[in-house]
């Protein structure tokens, strides 16, 4: 069963700020660098940056005097009140309004804890693979700070909208928060009535969630939990915070819960030289008509493709299931790509992943290549994979917009 429960959250003081809190909020630390976190301290010193991206890149640890820097900075503003503690537990009602393609969505999300368990139970169930360098990274941070600064990303199903409807009474209301990063507009309402609160963990009891974006920091979650019990002794109580991680968490059914496509790149590739080495497997279409178009950045010319071999992957993955055959990235990456694609004059091509058309077709005319614009993977296909057990290909998945870290920050103590 997925067990949510309300949480004291660590957080800015949001009637005291009121628009300021615009420059307190920043991206997820993963998609940040350097010059991202400088322009992101210069709005404010105070910045959740400070604490949550103490090492660059944060692909592995850092030396223990960044992680401590963090920690010192996280007590320092509960201290001088740049933060607060919520003084009983709360859920967080977490709309993001944003648009994409001339079209305004809002995505309806809340945030609370989420009890940890592992993948292998079945009630949380990750798309993609992770790896060890960034778990590195997120545990030392938690030892430091003894907080969860980023949450997580999840998704469950929830067709009648029950959960929408339980927050109604919350949502009607003028939002405790408002906030605004990268043209995304972040609401937030602080919910504390144990009627709404306690129907929605019974309704969030049976279901299952999918982890949208943030495996590693849900698997670090897991690790630190251990971590936890061996500094008690080898046994945590059952309801200690370190049980749980922090989520922010979207119905599937929810319109504003969007897949964009995530385009990848093969640098130094001639159009005509790819299609010919990939005619086994997929024949040229009119742009927009196929399953894939592919942009060639040196002459400015698009051409679709049609995949037509789609039954070569029951021999080429015979270990994957028929969930993780029937996406279109499999398809590209296992036999087009693998199997088919012969090296450039230059060598093997190298494949670049970008996050929009627009960076895919720049990329490929300053790396005389080819933009892969696929469609994005359907709701239904990742819900399919994950319940099969299965892990899709790298950059299957872009979930739009990134969640706002430092609206709510979890203790693990």
């Amino acid at each position: 069963m997925a067990r949510i429960e309300p949480f004291p959250a660590i957080r800015y003081d949001f009637g005291r700020l009121g628009a300021q809190l615009s420059t307190r909020i920043a991206p997820p630390y993963d998609v940040l660098d350097q010059a991202d976190k400088d322009h992101l301290l210069a709005g404010s010193d105070r910045n959740i940056v400070a604490i949550d991206l103490p090492y660059i890149p944060p692909k592995s640890a850092g030396p223990p005097e960044c992680y401590k820097k963090a920690a010192d900075t996280l007590h320092a503003w509960l201290t001088n009140g740049t933060l607060i503690r919520e003084p009983r537990p709360a859920l967080y009602v977490y709309h993001q309004v944003f648009t994409v393609h001339g079209r305004q969505y809002t995505r309806r999300m809340f945030i609370a804890r989420l009890r940890l368990v592992p993948f292998s139970e079945g009630v949380v169930l990750p798309h993609e693979q992770t790896f060890g360098g960034p778990k590195e990274d997120r545990l030392a941070l938690m030892k430091a700070t003894r907080c969860n600064l980023s949450p997580v990303f999840g998704l469950y199903s929830d067709p009648k909208d029950e959960i929408g409807t339980a927050f109604h009474p919350a949502v009607s209301r003028t939002p405790d928060a408002v906030a605004t990063l990268e043209d995304v507009e972040n609401h937030v309402w602080i919910e504390t009535d144990a009627t709404a609160i306690d129907r929605v963990r019974a309704v969030m009891a049976p279901k299952k969630v999918f982890i949208a974006d943030g495996h590693h920091r849900y698997g670090t979650g897991l690790i630190y939990r251990d971590f936890a019990a061996q500094q008690a002794g080898g046994k945590l109580p059952d309801e200690h915070p370190a049980q749980y991680v922090l989520m922010v968490l979207a119905s599937m059914d929810d319109p504003g819960a969007l897949i964009l496509p995530y385009p990848r790149v093969l640098a130094h590739v001639a159009l005509d030289a790819l299609l010919a080495a990939w005619k086994p497997g997929a024949v040229e279409t009119p742009a927009g008509q196929g399953d894939m178009d592919l942009f060639e950045g040196r002459t400015g010319r698009t051409v679709g493709v049609r995949f037509t071999e789609r039954g070569k992957l029951k021999t080429l993955a015979p270990d994957r299931t028929d969930a993780w055959r029937a996406l279109d990235l499999a398809y590209l990456h296992r036999y087009l790509l693998e199997e088919l694609t012969v090296p450039s004059p230059i060598g093997e091509p190298k494949i670049h992943y970008v996050k929009s058309e627009d960076v895919a077709r720049a990329t490929a005319r300053d790396e005389d290549g080819i933009a892969l614009l696929a469609r994005a993977t359907p709701m239904a296909q990742l819900r399919a994979v994950s319940e099969a057990g299965d892990l899709m290909p790298q950059k299957s998945t872009y979930f739009y917009p990134k969640l706002a870290t430092g609206l709510t920050i979890n203790p693990l103590e």
